[in-house]
């Protein structure tokens, strides 16, 4: 299917490096909020729940509320959150952790983090015992027959979920702009069109941001109602994981290397990189020379040196080293291995990454269709049908996966709504900023968010 070839996270989570030291200090604190989720069908309670990292001031009466993506979470926003909060005065940033983040295990992550364990114990606690399972505890992966309840996690779920959030949010009479990246466009695009009893989402909102993701095909990728009933006839196969599957047969390896990787090159960046003799990681993403652990992360997620399968979670972010044993990273273009890292690392119990993305969750974006009706939305239960009732200002920005897409597909919606053209702002960057470009550029280079904050200034009074 199109929706996993385009969630190329598998190879690009395959970052883990290990050094040989200890470190100290605790974990950073985040301003979590978490709230009663929408009671799924035949999910346990403990996990309907959402949670959200809140950036910014608490009196403010303007709030910036991000989706995360395929396979991420609400701290992929962190250090753009910080960036905007310092230039939108009166504006808080919400970012959303959605519920499949609670079926995860940060144990030994937060436990290195606190100097409680090492590089090696860390290693060997989420995938070194894949090749050695005698030893020490490890981690115990979630199976298929656990989480069968999560092949209902699909968009009616994440829409319930941000309804509770919006609702929180707008207490105090405060203004509301829902954004999204990449995934989270969609759900963008699917939450302001959803039809809640005859009133549409946007009803709720301030404005809409969609960050190189959106919530409308190109012409023939819309699947007709034969093709979604097989993809969730194939879902309802007993065999068959409620999640994407990047790295078969594990569906959490890909979240599991990312958070490693990032975490262990932000905490211990200098140590030379045991990766390159570790058997899990492809040549494709090892460097040339012996390297840091800051370095072998950064040649992987780097738009330059990283593989082309690699484009979901890349950035502009600079070069190897020209010399050093081991070689480090000069950073330079649009951003820093240090923030490309911070999008995915992990921060008092969180990170970036989503180990267990449900699938049902990508099928049915692909059916949101601007928010006008299609024979695949009754086949996945899906109510994305106002698409014509969304009079909001809108912005957008492309990257390199959205192509002018992203523009496309905004104004399109502004257009079939009525939306004044004064009203919309599109930016499309697609020949120069890679996917995570957006999230992590430094932000005196950043055209997002040179673009966004004068947008918001002076679209949402």
């Amino acid at each position: 299917m199109r929706v996993i070839r385009r969630v190329s996270l598998a190879l690009a989570a395959m970052l883990i490096t290990a050094g040989a030291c200890t470190v100290g200090g605790a974990s950073a604190k985040l301003n979590v909020m978490t709230l009663k989720g929408f009671p799924a069908p035949g999910t346990p309670a403990k996990y309907n729940k959402v949670k959200v990292v809140k950036q910014g001031p608490k009196k403010a009466k303007k709030i910036l509320l991000l989706e995360p993506g395929t396979s991420a979470g609400a701290t992929n926003f962190r250090p753009l959150g910080n960036a905007l909060v310092k230039r939108l005065k009166g504006w808080q940033v919400w970012s959303i952790e959605r519920r499949e983040n609670l079926l995860e295990d940060h144990s030994k992550l937060e436990a290195y983090l606190k100097g409680r364990a090492t590089n090696e114990q860390l290693l060997h606690y989420y995938l070194g015992w894949i090749l050695d399972p005698e030893g020490e505890p490890h981690f115990q992966p979630k199976t298929t027959e656990e989480t069968e309840f999560a092949k209902r996690w699909g968009l009616r779920v994440a829409v319930q979920d941000i309804k509770r959030v919006v609702k929180r949010a707008r207490r105090g009479g405060r203004k509301v702009v829902l954004g999204g990246h990449s995934l989270g466009g969609s759900i963008v695009t699917a939450y302001a069109t959803w039809n809640f009893n005859g009133r549409p989402g946007a009803k709720d909102l301030a404005g809409l941001v969609f960050i190189d993701g959106a919530g409308a095909r190109e012409p023939g990728d819309l699947p007709d109602a034969d093709a979604a009933r097989a993809q969730l006839d194939g879902l309802a196969e007993p065999s068959a994981s409620p999640f994407i599957t990047l790295v078969p047969p594990f569906p959490w390896a890909a979240g599991v290397f990312n958070a490693m990787g990032s975490t262990v090159a932000l905490k211990d960046p200098d140590t030379r990189s045991l990766m390159d003799e570790f058997p899990l990681l492809p040549a494709s993403l090892k460097p040339p020379v012996p390297a840091t652990n800051l370095a072998q992360y950064a040649y992987a997620v780097d738009a330059d040196t990283g593989p082309d399968n690699l484009k979901l979670v890349q950035s502009h972010i600079g070069d190897l080293a020209p010399s050093g044993d081991p070689r480090g990273w000069v950073n330079g273009q649009l951003g820093t291995a240090q923030r490309a890292a911070q999008v995915f690392t992990e921060i008092d119990g969180m990170d970036g990454t989503s180990w267990y993305h449900p699938l049902r969750l990508s099928i049915d974006a692909g059916a949101v269709n601007n928010g006008i009706p299609a024979p695949a939305q009754k086949v996945y239960g899906i109510k994305t049908t106002m698409g014509k009732r969304v009079r909001l200002p809108m912005y957008s920005f492309d990257a390199e996966l959205g192509n002018g897409r992203i523009k496309r597909a905004t104004e399109a919606l502004a257009a079939q709504s009525k939306v004044p053209k004064k009203w919309v702002r599109s930016v499309v960057r697609s020949s120069t900023y890679a996917h995570i470009d957006p999230l992590s550029a430094l932000p005196a280079k950043n055209d997002f968010i040179k673009t966004l904050v004068p947008f918001l200034k002076k679209r949402i009074r």
